[in-house]
């Protein structure tokens, strides 16, 4: 639970850097990328649940990227007014995987992702 609460801090709060940091990423409301933010954080953790554990976590975060990349790409259709281009979901991937990478490393150590715990 404590990884899901982390996930709709983090993911909305990159969602909305991204917006301000990169030109391939436009949302013309502020509350746009934090929905979308919210959305990331969902889908994020229900990725772990079911395939993060020891023995996966490199293809956890592919697949986090890749999912990630993707849900950002189409973001737009379902906004008016939104922008996002391959280049701009791409480095909204990349920057939550980075962040994902760590959220990974410290529930695995802390045997979080065991189930029960």
């Amino acid at each position: 639970m404590i990884g899901l609460i982390v996930k709709l801090i983090v993911c909305p709060t990159v969602v909305v850097l991204s917006a301000f940091l990169f030109r391939d990423v436009y949302y013309p409301a502020l509350w746009q990328p934090i929905v979308v933010g919210l959305v990331l954080a969902v889908a994020a953790h229900a990725m772990e649940i079911l395939m993060l554990r020891r023995g996966t976590f490199w293809i956890s975060n592919i697949i986090d990227f890749v999912a990630a990349t993707v849900i950002m790409y189409i973001s737009p259709f379902f906004f008016a007014g939104a922008r996002v281009t391959w280049v701009g979901a791409a480095l909204t991937g990349f920057l939550l995987t980075v962040t994902e990478y760590f959220q990974h490393l410290w529930l695995i150590r802390t045997g979080k992702t065991e189930k029960g715990a």
